[in-house]
């Protein structure tokens, strides 16, 4: 069965479309109106083996925040949508991406129980038409409505575009890590019997 989901939705604010495939081939046509966004997702996507279409319309001439933050909802959703009942499961993913100077770590649980801890720098205030510091709250609304227990640490690093686009490359990988499906396991990766 294939693991895909669409999700809608639409605030005064912001208007997003999402069609999200688990089991994809990193294929994406992603537009939110900030360039450099666009190119951080479709390396998540291409990182993570999924396949995404997405259309972000946001209230770009207050600011990002609303495009950015409604995107991760939206993506959070989707990915919970997606995984269903997250029978057989891997459940917890790790990544360690370099690029140049930098050195990122994504480590993470689809636990259900959403928790953000993201130690990085982000020198630059903004990275052409993104404001750096709505990586976090990108990353915040991801981890609430997917569910994920999630670690962010930048190891090593100055240039802010290098820092951004590793933490995006890693979380892309350790998802498909997490998303992945072993045969050994029966049911869901839990003792409890549920995720």
């Amino acid at each position: 069965m294939m693991r895909r989901a669409t999700v809608s939705r639409e605030t005064a604010e912001t208007k997003i479309a999402a069609d999200l495939t688990i089991d994809g081939t990193g294929k994406s046509e992603i537009t939110t109106g900030i360039g450099f966004f666009d190119h951080m997702l479709i390396l998540l996507i291409k990182h993570g083996f999924f396949d995404l279409q997405l259309t972000t319309n946001g209230d770009l001439h207050v600011d990002g925040h609303h495009t950015v933050e409604d995107t991760g909802i939206a993506l959070g959703q989707a990915l919970t949508k997606a995984l269903g009942d997250k029978n057989g499961i891997k459940r917890y993913g790790t990544a360690f991406v370099p690029m140049d100077e930098v050195l990122a770590m994504v480590s993470l649980d689809i636990s259900g129980r959403p928790y953000l801890v993201f130690d990085a720098t982000i020198p630059a205030q903004k990275i052409g038409d993104f404001d750096s510091e709505l990586v976090e709250e990108f990353l915040r609304a991801l981890s609430v409505h997917a569910g994920l227990t999630l670690h962010v640490r930048v190891l090593s690093g100055k240039n802010s575009h290098h820092i951004v686009e590793a933490i995006f490359k890693a979380l892309g990988r350790a998802l498909d890590e997490a998303t992945s499906k072993d045969e050994r396991i029966v049911g869901v990766m839990s003792t409890k019997g549920m995720l």
